[in-house]
């Protein structure tokens, strides 16, 4: 009885894991803005519906939005800059660039769908070419579809560890580690994809690349001597994001 009950478990568990590889399988698709294969589950219209409904407690979380509409109407200026001259501006996205009152945290980030921020401690160290970098790249997270790409991701370790723990127990935890560790290498991904379409954008945008590196040491330069090692972060290292931007700059500017 024990016997049959065990060989059950590892059937059902062999059924979940195999239905969450089909159907990762059929929700691939090429993005048309970067020709890379991904696994998608979702909408454009559902990311923007996700962008806009996250963006107001994102900007909450850093103080809520910059108060000089001066500020906000430049930074707007510069994002817009990018996206109508780019492949941007042939996207289904609502592209909104949000300045955040936060003063003390050096970041910028961006929502599935086109919302795009900065906090007011990094925009004040920047000047526009700078801006146009770390605009560039958001722009780039959301033309790469990189949110709902990890969100797809994160729903099929989900379901394959479920059917792991109920087929073998502790091996649940192993697959668990396994998608955890995609992730990662994924997300680093991420951010190179986007530092090289930010270079792009800034290239079409008549805005020097390599103010890109200059970007580069600032966040290095933030970080401190403690930061992070590379393999523990989901960001690849500043050193190894320079040189990999050297080389996008001579690859679109050969294009020209």
């Amino acid at each position: 009885m024990r016997r049959s009950s065990w060989k059950i478990r590892i059937l059902i568990g062999v059924a979940i894991v195999g239905f969450a590889l089909v159907k990762k399988c059929n929700n691939t698709e090429e993005n048309p803005y970067t020709g890379r294969s991904q696994h998608i589950n979702m909408s454009a219209e559902q990311e923007i519906a996700i962008g806009l409904q996250s963006a107001p407690e994102m900007a909450q979380q850093h103080g809520g939005l910059y108060p000089d509409e001066r500020l906000q109407a430049f930074v707007d200026q510069v994002g817009h800059k990018l996206v109508n001259n780019s492949i941007a501006r042939e996207t289904p996205y609502k592209y909104d660039f949000h300045l955040l009152a936060d003063d003390q945290t050096i970041n910028a980030f961006a929502l599935p769908g086109g919302q795009c921020f900065i906090t007011y401690a990094l925009f004040s160290q920047l000047n526009e070419e700078q801006l146009a970098g770390v605009l560039g790249h958001e722009i780039g997270h959301v033309i790469g579809r990189h949110s709902a790409e990890r969100i797809a991701e994160s729903n099929f370790w989900k379901t394959a560890t479920m059917g792991a723990t109920v087929g073998a127990g502790d091996i649940g935890n192993v697959v668990g580690g396994i998608g955890q560790n995609t992730l990662l290498k994924n997300g680093r991904g991420d951010e190179l994809e986007s530092d090289d379409l930010g270079v792009l954008f800034m290239i079409q945008s008549g805005y020097d690349p390599n103010e890109m590196i200059r970007v580069m040491e600032i966040l290095k330069a933030a970080a401190g001597p403690n930061r992070v090692p590379e393999f523990q972060s989901t960001h690849p290292d500043p050193e190894n994001r320079i040189e990999k931007i050297r080389e996008s700059i001579a690859k679109y500017s050969n294009q020209q």
